[in-house]
C-alpha cells in the first residue's frame, strides 16, 4: 500500500491499457479493501490478459469458469462477467474517440483537479464529475462503474489529486499533472 502510494497512485494516466486496468481492479475492490485488490494485482494481470481490453473482450463461457476456479483473484461471477461486457464496451469508445483516454478526461476537462484536502475525512467517496462518468459509461452499457468506483478511478488515474495538503507526495503528483 505504501509503495503504491509513494509512486503510481493519483499520477495521470494517459495509456488505454492502465486506464483499463484501473478500471477493472476499481470494480474488483467494490466491497474489498483495497490492500486485497493490491496483493491480487499480479495475478490479476496474469489472468485476464495483461489487462488487454481487445483480449479480454473474446472471453467466453469456458474463462468465466477459468477464472471463478482461480483463488489466487476474487471470483465473484459477476464482475468477472462485467468485466469482459465492460473490454467490449472499452473497444467501443476506443473506436469512437480514438481512445479511451480522450474520452474519459472530458469529465475533468482535460485537467487533473487539484483538491487542497486537509484531511483524509474531507475526501469524498464520489463527486458531480465521477456521477457524470458514471451515468456515461452505464449509458453505454458498462457495469461496476459507481459514482463511488469511478471516483477511486478517477484517484488511481490522476484525475484528481487527492493527496492531502501534508503528504509529500501532493506537490509531486501536482507537477506531473495533466494541465
Amino acid at each position: 500500500m505504501i509503495r503504491y502510494h509513494d509512486t503510481e497512485w493519483g499520477l495521470p494516466v494517459d495509456d488505454d491499457r492502465r486506464h483499463f486496468e484501473f478500471l477493472l481492479l476499481d470494480a474488483f475492490q467494490a466491497g474489498l479493501s483495497w490492500a486485497i485488490i493490491l496483493r491480487k494485482r499480479a495475478a490479476f494481470r496474469s489472468a485476464f490478459g495483461d489487462f488487454d481490453p481487445a483480449r479480454i473482450a473474446r472471453f467466453g463461457p469456458a474463462d468465466v469458469k477459468r477464472l471463478q476456479g482461480d483463488a489466487s483473484i476474487v471470483r465473484n461471477k459477476q464482475k468477472i462477467e462485467a468485466t469482459i461486457s465492460n473490454a467490449a464496451h472499452f473497444l467501443e469508445i476506443q473506436a469512437e474517440f480514438g481512445s479511451f483516454d480522450a474520452f474519459v478526461w472530458e469529465f475533468v476537462g482535460g485537467r487533473t483537479i487539484q483538491n487542497a484536502w486537509r484531511t483524509m475525512g474531507e475526501i469524498p467517496a464520489k463527486t458531480k464529475e465521477s456521477e457524470a462518468m458514471s451515468k456515461a459509461l452505464r449509458a453505454r452499457g458498462f457495469s461496476f462503474v459507481g459514482p463511488t468506483i469511478c471516483y477511486a478511478y478517477m484517484q488511481a488515474a490522476g484525475m484528481v489529486n487527492d493527496h492531502i495538503t501534508s503528504c509529500f507526495r501532493r506537490d509531486e503528483v501536482a507537477l506531473a499533472a495533466r494541465r
